[in-house]
C-alpha cells in the first residue's frame, strides 16, 4: 500500500493551469517561466516536485519537492526502479547511463499493479540531474 513520508513541503506557489481534476494530484509538476506550478510536458522537463492537492489555475499549489510521496505510474513499477517523469507527470523508469535525457528523481519503495496505479517513491527534485 503507497504511503507518504513528507520532507519538504512547498505551499507557496500558485497553479499557472488548471490543476483541479483528481486525475492531477500525485503527478510531477515543473515550473513555468513565471514561477508558477504547470504540469510536465516532455519526459525531459525538470521536475519540480509532486502536486499533493488539486488546485485552480490561480490557486495555492502544495507541491512535495523531496521525501516519501505517493506518485502515479506510468507502468508497473517494483521496488528499486529508479524514476523520473513521464510526459504525463507520471513516474517512469530509467536507467542511468540510458536514459541520459531524463531527470532521474528516485526510487519506488512500493509496487503498484498496473499503469496509472499509486506507488511510494523515496525522491528529491531539488537539485536534480539527467540519468548520466
Amino acid at each position: 500500500m503507497a504511503f507518504q513520508i513528507p520532507g519538504f513541503v512547498d505551499g507557496t506557489r500558485l497553479a499557472g493551469a488548471d490543476l483541479s481534476a483528481a486525475a492531477n494530484q500525485f503527478t510531477f509538476v515543473k515550473l513555468n517561466s513565471s514561477g508558477e506550478v504547470v504540469p510536465i510536458a516532455a519526459n525531459t522537463d525538470k521536475p519540480y516536485g509532486v502536486l499533493q492537492n488539486t488546485p485552480a489555475s490561480g490557486s495555492p499549489a502544495t507541491v512535495m519537492i523531496s521525501g516519501i510521496s505517493k506518485v502515479q505510474a506510468d507502468a508497473d513499477l517494483t521496488p528499486g526502479n529508479q524514476v523520473g517523469t513521464s510526459a504525463d507527470g507520471q513516474a517512469a523508469a530509467y536507467v542511468p547511463g540510458t536514459d541520459t535525457t531524463k531527470y532521474i528523481v528516485g526510487e519506488v519503495l512500493t509496487d503498484n499493479t498496473a499503469a496509472g496505479g499509486i506507488v511510494s517513491i523515496l525522491f528529491n527534485c531539488a537539485g536534480a540531474g539527467r540519468g548520466a
